[in-house]
């Protein structure tokens, strides 16, 4: 079943089901894409002033350094493996440094992570992945800002 169908359907009796046959659509959709992942939007309706959404990642992916300056990003990854890596702009200013890595994998005990408002970050996957992101403002006008490349030496 095509997914904005499923989404759809489901939105009727005011519940989206978050299940393994939605997981392997995303994957299969992610497959499919030429950057290798794949976000399915868990808002409800056009005035949600947030972020929700499960992002499905394959090895590969390439997420850019970014950041988002006014909200925190709370992380949840239901399954696979990942890597969440921080950063902090080093003192010279004109670089980042990296401060953490954090391996995220449900089947380890490893669920999640908020990553605080404004600390840079990337995520490298380990294997295929789905998780749940959740930030404060609308996608696009919630000040988040990809890592100029000069930084990123």
């Amino acid at each position: 079943m095509d997914l904005l169908l499923y989404k759809l359907m489901d939105k009727t009796r005011n519940m989206i089901h978050l299940d393994k046959k939605l997981l392997e659509e995303l994957f299969a959709q992610a497959s499919a894409s030429e950057r290798k992942r794949m976000n399915y939007d868990l808002r409800t309706n056009a005035q949600d002033g947030g972020q929700r959404m499960l992002n499905a990642l394959l090895p590969g992916t390439n997420v850019p350094i970014h950041r988002h300056p006014m909200s925190n990003e709370n992380v949840i990854c239901l399954q696979g493996k990942l890597v969440e890596i921080l950063y902090e702009q080093a003192p010279d200013v004109n670089s980042l440094r990296e401060t953490g890595r954090y391996t995220l994998e449900p089947a380890a005990g490893n669920y999640g992570c908020v990553i605080p408002a404004g600390v840079w970050h990337t995520v490298e996957v380990l294997e295929p992945s789905v998780i749940y992101e959740a930030k404060d403002g609308k996608y696009g006008q919630d000040g988040s800002e990809n890592c100029p490349l000069d930084l990123q030496k």
